[in-house]
């Protein structure tokens, strides 16, 4: 039984055995034929998913190129459409213009006080102009208008930046490299250098003063010109200040206010507005931004002067610190000397403000002049012409000021009731008031005044020294609000022009003909001597044709620097200059649109400087002064200079560019004065065409230095023009 049982068991046993490895097999053989599939799944899901990573990329940078293929396509379409010659980022704010031949002419960076991660947006409807300007505004910040003007050979653009808020100030840097030209214009700056781009300051705001103290001289003019032929001119509205940056070569404007210069707000934040025009030709640039008839409204006895300004010298009277040195034997006495010498043309004698006993009298000073009335007409006999410095400033001490306090006729303190003038220090008063030219009652006032010393003296015009905006009262206001204080000479000097003005000493406007500006003082020294070319030149370059050289010699002399405004000073006349230097002056002189003496050749006893003068203006009478007259038209027309730079002659000569000790008068006569001391020899450089030596008559080939040219100390070297068709 035991057996049985064990047998039956074990087979039961062995049975279910079977079974189990069967299902295990069964199993085994599921999976494994289930695992290719498996493994086929697995790379199926794992390429899915890889084509979706791809797709996904690719979707992110097809949405990417055709938002910035519309962006680009926006900005290009917006270029074409509005500055075919303009590529602007408005990202960036990156700015350059293009020539007629696509070459880049001008390249800077607009709008640098504004943060650089500021994306702009364009301008809702209502600030858009109905004048095709595109604008862009930065939310908060700035609004920026552009627009484009085609004058057939000339390209315009228009730029205009309005700050949002305080604190702002609109400002455009351009690069000042090279090969993007060389800029003058504005004005001469105080380290006296030839161009612009040589220049190296910090902001300043951009106002007439004295060129050794501040940063600009007596003549301005917000107009700027590049040698590639690119001109930019500046809004008068604009608070300018500039700054020219030879480290990080740029040339910067920037619009802000400040407590003296553009203390009034014309707009509730600064607002920068200029234009920005280019051709070819930097001479014709020139004439487009500078032209301007100034024949209107000139009458017969006006070109006459003219003519006189041009044709005879000016013959300051000499004086001291002291008002006491100048009286009618001072005047009679020189008008003997300079009749003595007896080659001389006599021409306007200039008398200083002490005629008068304080400035602002406006009455000639009795105990001086008993009976200059009489001494007039003897000049006048003689062919003489009397000249009378005139000033706005009226001393305290003159029985005028109350009489203008009286009547609220000068210029008051700011904030005030109009009944406290404003008080400020001109050469030899101490304290004065200044006339508020903007008050109608004042304009008849003074005219009155000076019609009766013409009437009762026979006075035949004046000089009107102005000083410069630096003279006014620091804390001025005038019944109109002025846009900055050079305002004021502009419509003094347009106001009165009736009452006949040979001369002005500051300008940010040119004066109706034949109101000549006047240069600045200048050093009797041969620094002097070379700052006083750079300034005439710089003046002829900012658009005023017609420039009233100081006295030979010098107006003063000082061996010290300059740290306080010259006009503050009443300087007298300096000593006699050494014989060299007096000569050297009087031979740049004569090819000037004018002449001043004060010193005479006769004072130093020298047949040797008496013949030199001789000799020195028979050039000038059958030389000069035919060229003078003859290009008087073309400088009323279109405000060339008489006296010009040579790049007037050939703006494409590099070498043009660069000359900054010669000049041309007119087209036709190439001077190269000596400017160093105890030299008798220079580099001179002659534009393209033939040209006749004046020392030796000999013909010279241009387009070429001449090395170490011999200039004599009793000759200076000048080049007259031949025909075009000359051969050699």
């Amino acid at each position: 039984m035991l057996a049985s049982d064990f047998d039956t068991h074990s087979l039961a046993s062995n049975q279910a055995s079977i079974t189990s490895v069967n299902s295990l097999a069964s199993l085994l053989r599921e999976k494994m034929n289930a695992f290719p599939q498996m493994i086929r799944k697995k790379k199926r899901e794992t390429k899915d998913y890889k084509i979706k990573i791809f797709v996904t990329i690719l979707f992110f940078i097809i949405v990417f190129l055709i938002g910035y293929s519309y962006i680009t396509y926006h900005r290009e379409i917006l270029t074409r459409s509005y500055f075919e010659k303009i590529k602007f980022s408005s990202l960036d704010r990156t700015f350059s213009i293009l020539s007629h031949e696509d070459k880049e002419v001008i390249k800077g960076k607009l709008g640098l006080t504004i943060s650089s991660d500021s994306v702009p947006f364009y301008c809702l409807e209502d600030q858009r102009k109905n004048d095709g300007s595109v604008c862009l505004e930065w939310n908060g910040v700035a609004r920026l208008y552009m627009n484009f003007q085609n004058m057939n050979v000339f390209r315009c653009y228009n730029i205009q930046w309005q700050a949002l808020g305080p604190g702002i100030y609109p400002t455009d840097c351009y690069e000042l490299k090279r090969d993007n030209g060389i800029w003058f214009g504005g004005g001469f700056t105080k380290g006296m250098e030839w161009s612009l781009s040589s220049a190296n300051f910090d902001y300043a705001p951009f106002g007439s003063g004295d060129g050794k103290v501040h940063q600009f001289g007596n003549g301005v003019k917000r107009y700027f010109i590049n040698s590639i032929g690119v001109a930019m001119q500046v809004d008068d509205h604009t608070p300018l200040h500039i700054s020219v940056n030879q480290t990080e070569n740029r040339f910067c404007l920037r619009a802000r206010n400040d407590n003296f210069t553009f203390v009034n707000h014309l707009t509730e934040y600064p607002e920068l507005t200029y234009k920005i025009c280019t051709t070819e030709d930097m001479r014709s640039l020139h004439m487009l931004m500078t032209q301007q008839s100034l024949w209107d409204g000139l009458k017969e006895s006006d070109i006459y002067t003219l003519h006189s300004l041009i044709e005879e010298p000016v013959w300051k009277i000499p004086f001291q610190s002291e008002v006491t040195s100048i009286n009618e034997t001072t005047i009679y006495n020189y008008s003997e000397d300079v009749i003595a010498m007896g080659f001389m043309r006599l021409g306007h004698i200039l008398v200083n403000e002490f005629w008068q006993r304080n400035i602002g009298d406006f009455v000639v000073d009795q105990e001086r002049f008993p009976t200059l009335k009489d001494t007039i007409e003897v000049l006048h006999r003689r062919g003489f012409k009397v000249v009378f410095t005139i000033q706005p400033f009226i001393s305290t001490d003159s029985p005028n000021f109350k009489d203008a306090v009286k009547n609220k006729l000068l210029i008051y303190e700011r904030h005030s009731d109009r009944s406290i003038p404003a008080l400020t220090r001109y050469k030899s008063s101490s304290s004065a008031g200044v006339l508020d030219i903007t008050n109608n009652a004042s304009i008849p006032w003074l005219r009155e005044k000076l019609e009766k010393l013409k009437e009762d003296y026979q006075v035949d015009s004046f000089y009107l020294d102005l000083g410069t905006s630096y003279n006014l009262p620091h804390y001025y206001q005038c019944r109109t609000t002025l846009d900055n204080p050079d305002m004021y000479s502009k419509i003094f000097t347009s106001s009165m022009e009736s009452v006949g003005f040979i001369g002005v000493s500051s300008a940010s406007a040119v004066p109706k003909p034949p109101t000549f500006l006047s240069t600045p003082p200048i050093n009797s020294s041969w620094e002097g001597l070379r700052e006083l070319l750079t300034v005439v030149l710089n003046n002829g370059i900012n658009g005023y044709p017609f420039v009233l050289p100081g006295a030979i010699g010098g107006d003063y002399y000082v061996n010290r620097t300059l740290k306080k405004m010259v006009s503050f000073y009443s300087l007298g006349q300096p000593e006699l200059p050494e014989p060299d230097l007096f000569t050297r002056w009087m031979q740049l002189m004569i090819f000037m649109p004018s002449m001043q003496f004060s010193h005479l050749p006769s004072e130093y006893r020298s047949d040797y400087i008496t013949d030199q003068a001789k000799d020195l203006m028979t050039i000038r009478q059958k030389i000069v002064i035919p060229l003078l007259k003859k290009y008087l038209s073309e400088s009323m027309n279109e405000g060339l200079p008489l006296v010009r730079p040579l790049w007037m002659l050939d703006p494409h000569d590099p070498a043009c560019l660069v000359v900054n000790d010669e000049f041309s008068v007119g087209e036709e006569l190439i001077v190269a004065p000596i400017l160093e001391k105890n030299s008798d020899e220079r580099e001179v450089y002659l534009p393209q065409g033939v040209w006749k030596d004046g020392i030796d008559g000999s013909l010279r080939k241009g387009s070429r230095w001449m090395h170490n040219y011999r200039v004599p100390k009793d000759k200076i070297a000048h080049f007259i023009k031949m025909p075009d068709n000359t051969r050699f």
